[in-house]
């Protein structure tokens, strides 16, 4: 190795960056410029080339002279095989008070220097790591993913690794970090040789070392990833075996260093990672490897993960545990279906069998416990979705090219026969470019049958006569089934398995451009696995017809025209952005008129027509009010909405337009935060429950955020002009946590409770209303109903946690069966998946859009800590509270407003027994509670008098009111 020396006196750089290099003379500058171009001056560059065979160490030459004192180059006697010894070579000449590290292939950010190296001056920081950016550079529109954002979204500055273990096991990345130099000679800190993912074990020693760790939010490394490439970087070099024996030889020392020291919390981390990730990686590529592969790969893996504790597998969900415990036993026959689920998450691939009430992923191992618990698939819910909302797993079993006909067979997998045998069954094929703005082709197809527990099939495809693509902007597309079984439609992707696609003859085609732009069309499989077709040139002169096009479309009046378009695109994308819209509302406040009468209505962000907002809608059309009411909606179609009102997607122009001009703004959540309301508008805020956990200021994650988000924050709550509030305990509540003043409190009780406070007080039996609601869910005439309603759950990152039945859900049906009909209520943000064990006798009513009938249908509520407590208890019937996680509830960081456990007005069990000890003697429940259930709806409920709605139209829009 060989390399310049600096003059002796020559200043000591900031940071010092060592670029690698291997058969990479093209990218090189790129990646040495962007170190160049850095706002902080005082930077080295030292090129390190791995012995290259292509001239990049004369391109390194070339750089040292042009940029002399700030570039130097070397090069490696032979090849090390890895990217290890070049960056230690680098690394033990490196001069400055910090070092670096950038591949040929990558750019830093600008700004990357500065900004790490302030970040360790100012935190005296042995290491800094900023956010890397995957750059696709084989996308259309160089597509960026961040690397792991959530680590990454505020600085902070951490003592020991081990308080932020999600660093340790996912940013592995050696290249977005800076590095204090003595800190690593001390430590002597160097990257393995001769083996690959030398990031993964120089980064754990590096992060159990450093005294003190600094993340900052800026994007400092821009990775640059090109997938379609032949030749394979060495991370996606996963088909072959030694690549996979790398990755465990380096893990295994991961494992010896946290031994050593005692850390099985991390190595628990790393461990679940490594099932979640590092594993699933492979697993992907064995559809479509050979078996010595296969074998010689579940070998490996077995000797490395089977000792893992139980609690790392504990971790996985359903379906990564399956393809483990299958992968284990080398189970390819249900192992390849599970892999093609884990690829594709919606995906069903297995028939399925049902036992015992429960659902599984097959019928084998079902006589062993553990293998039982890991194949059961209840929770996953496929058993209670109708054909139309299943994706299934339709395998292509033949391929094969007969003139200008292409044949291909499938067997689309019929989980639990939800085909029936006699079921009329027909087919087609859709062929569709995958720039979906282009057209598309269907073919029938000719045979459609059962077949066991497979639904198979064949088509004939005409492609070369019928199939006519344009030729130039659509050269891949992607093939879609879809079955008609008596009437009812499901689409399906052809899986590809093992027909050998990359040997398989293409069909000639005719563009509508002709065959000077492309002759053939060749199977390929997508990136999921499905089949997909890419028209290519084969014949002489559809060669150089294309060549012509290439090079008319990189020609100038092409570059003028692409660049109109991408200018038109990203004006279009600019017009659909959040900020543009926002900005143009508040032009809308200025410019539009109000428009008298109009109010614009909505309920939990527009996910319903429901609660307060639709009470006071409702009085409104009672009494024939000349109002214009505005419901917002969000998702791909309203559903549930009232045919008289005017329907506005949210988000959408017209919604915007909507709030800018209506008289009256009517939700019970909060319209968008960033939209401002003018003056002439009145908010009326219904809210949607009072509070038990603490909400607004009182959380502490509000009162630590900027002084500017609290200003923004504040800014949206003092649209409200009007807060609905129930009782004194929502004044000292909600109204202080939202610094809401006095004279905003609208003392009506909640519109949406009138009909629950009527009920209780005329003790009538129910209406036809709820007879029809009854029998439309499917309860029995003869059972009482028991509605089990909690709030939902979330996970220590703030996302909601799916629902999970906090009792045994199959015992309580045996128990009470004959007597109640359980409905499940869980929070929308939930999901229920009930097992068929409990048809009948437990139903999953979440999906309906209103909870208030499901109130006034039930005999006895079961909840935790939802506001529904608060409602329900207007009725005067049973309420039973299910507080099993109460202390993990009520401690933690937000806390609660009062102790539950001392106000229930229900008895509180805390285990399955005790709930179901209160259940069976409902009777009981009243009695004992009627006082304490008094004096909580005296507490929680005092305005709730049944008229909260008419008195809110008469204030606002009778003839006195406000509208008027």
């Amino acid at each position: 190795m060989s390399i310049d020396t600096p003059e002796a006196g020559a200043a000591v750089p900031d940071i010092s960056v060592v670029v690698i290099v291997y058969n990479d003379a093209r990218r090189l500058p790129a990646a040495v410029r962007s170190v160049l171009d850095q706002t902080l001056r005082n930077v080295e560059v030292i090129v390190v080339d791995d012995c290259s065979t292509d001239g990049s160490y004369g391109v390194a030459q070339q750089l040292a002279l042009g940029h002399p004192g700030r570039v130097r180059a070397s090069r490696l006697a032979e090849n090390s095989g890895g990217c290890g010894e070049p960056r230690n070579q680098g690394l033990a000449v490196a001069r400055g008070r910090y070092v670096m590290f950038l591949d040929s292939d990558d750019t830093l950010e600008p700004n990357a220097c500065r900004n790490m190296l302030e970040a360790a001056d100012r935190t005296g920081a042995d290491l800094v790591s900023g956010l890397c950016v995957r750059v696709h550079t084989d996308s259309r529109h160089d597509k960026r993913v961040p690397w792991y954002p959530w680590l990454y979204r505020s600085t902070r500055t951490v003592e020991s690794i081990a308080e932020l273990p999600d660093l340790f096991v996912f940013d592995t990345l050696s290249t977005n970090k800076c590095y204090r130099r003595e800190f690593l000679v001390e430590n002597e800190l160097t990257f393995p040789r001769g083996i690959h993912y030398e990031d993964l074990l120089f980064s754990a020693q590096a992060y159990l070392a450093a005294g003190r760790i600094t993340l900052i939010p800026n994007t400092v490394y821009f990775w640059h990833v090109v997938e379609k490439s032949t030749t394979k970087s060495i991370s996606n070099r996963r088909h072959e075996i030694n690549n996979f024996t790398d990755r465990l030889e380096i893990h295994r020392r991961i494992d010896a260093v946290l031994d050593r020291r005692g850390l099985d919390g991390l190595k628990l981390h790393k461990d679940i990672k490594f099932l979640k990730h590092d594993l699933v990686l492979y697993l992907r590529e064995l559809p479509f490897l050979d078996d010595d592969y296969r074998h010689r790969f579940a070998e490996l893996a077995r000797g490395y993960v089977q000792d893992f504790p139980e609690e790392a597998y504990a971790e996985l969900d359903r379906v990564h545990a399956i393809c483990a415990h299958l992968l284990m036993r080398e189970d390819w026959e249900n192992l390849m279906p599970a892999v093609d689920t884990l690829i594709n998450r919606n995906k069903i691939s297995a028939p399925l069998v049902q036992r015992e009430g429960r659902v599984y992923w097959c019928d084998q191992y079902l006589d062993d416990p553990k293998a039982r618990a890991v194949m059961d698939v209840t929770g996953l819910g496929h058993h209670g979705k109708p054909l139309e909302g299943m994706f299934l797993r339709n395998l292509l079993t033949g391929y094969a090219v007969r003139g200008d006909l292409v044949v291909l067979e499938g067997a689309m997998v019929n989980p639990l026969h939800t085909v029936a045998a006699d079921a009329d069954l027909t087919a087609e094929l859709e062929f569709r470019a995958r720039r979906r703005s282009l057209q598309m082709f269907r073919f029938p197809v000719r045979t459609v049958r059962h077949e066991g527990e497979r639904i198979t099939w064949q088509a004939v495809v005409p492609l070369s006569a019928r199939f006519r693509p344009l030729g130039v902007v659509d050269e891949v597309w992607d093939v879609r089934m879809h079955l008609t079984a008596d009437g009812k439609r499901t689409t399906t992707r052809l899986t590809a398995g093992r027909v050998d696609l990359e040997n398989a003859a293409s069909v000639p085609v005719q563009p509508r451009l002709s065959r000077l732009v492309a002759d053939r069309l060749e199977p390929q499989v997508s990136a999921k696995g499905h089949l997909a077709f890419r028209l290519t040139q084969q014949g002489t002169a559809a060669r150089h017809g294309r060549a012509v096009v290439d090079r008319n479309l990189q020609g100038p009046a092409a570059r003028t025209v692409k660049g109109s378009y991408r200018m038109l695109r990203a004006v279009r994308r600019d017009l659909a952005s959040g900020a543009r819209k926002v900005q143009v509302y508040h032009r809308m406040l200025r410019l539009l008129p109000v428009r008298k009468g109009t109010v614009v209505f909505e309920s939990h962000l527009g996910r319903q027509y429901s609660d307060s907002p639709r009470a006071v809608h409702e009085e409104l059309r009672r009494r024939r009010l000349p109002v214009t009411a505005i419901w917002s909606y969000s998702g791909a179609r309203p559903e549930g909405f009232p045919e008289d009102a005017e329907l506005v997607r949210r988000w959408s122009w017209r919604y915007l337009r909507a709030l800018a001009q209506a008289e009256f703004w009517i939700d019970n959540q909060g319209f968008p935060l960033r939209l401002a309301k003018r003056p002439e508008t009145t908010y009326i805020q219904t809210w949607h429950g009072s509070a038990l956990k603490r909400m607004g200021f009182d959380e502490p994650t509000h009162r630590v955020m900027s002084e500017q988000e609290q200003r923004s924050y504040q800014e949206a709550l003092d649209r409200f002009d009007h807060f609905v509030v129930r009782s004194e305990h929502d004044v000292r509540t909600l109204g202080r946590a939202y610094r809401l003043p006095e004279e905003k409190m609208l003392r009506t009780g909640y519109p949406r409770n009138d009909v629950l406070v009527r009920a209780a007080r005329d003790h009538r039996a129910p209406d036809a209303e709820l007879r029809r609601l009854a029998e439309r869910l499917g309860v029995r005439p003869d059972r009482r109903v028991v509605l089990y309603a909690p709030t939902f759950r979330a996970r220590p990152d703030g996302a909601v946690r799916a629902f999970e039945f906090p009792f045994d859900v199959e015992r309580f049906a045996e128990r009470f069966g004959d007597r109640y009909t359980l409905l499940v209520r869980s929070h929308y943000l939930n999901r229920v998946a009930l097992p068929p064990s409990v048809a009948d006798r437990v139903l999953d009513v979440t999906g309906e859009p209103d909870i208030t009938p499901l109130l006034l249908l039930a005999d006895a509520l079961i909840t935790d800590y939802s506001s529904v407590m608060f409602d329900y208890a207007l009725l005067r019937r049973p309420l039973v509270f299910y507080a099993y996680d109460w202390e993990e509830y009520s401690e933690d960081m937000r806390g609660t407003y009062f102790d539950l456990l001392q106000e229930a007005p229900g008895p509180v069990a805390r285990t399955e027994d005790e709930l179901f000890a209160a259940v069976s003697d409902l009777p009981a429940v009243v009695t004992q509670y009627e006082a304490q259930l008094k004096e909580f709806v005296d507490k929680y409920g005092e305005y709730d008098r049944g008229d909260a709605a008419a008195r809110i139209v008469d204030r606002f829009f009778g003839p006195a009111g406000e509208a008027r």
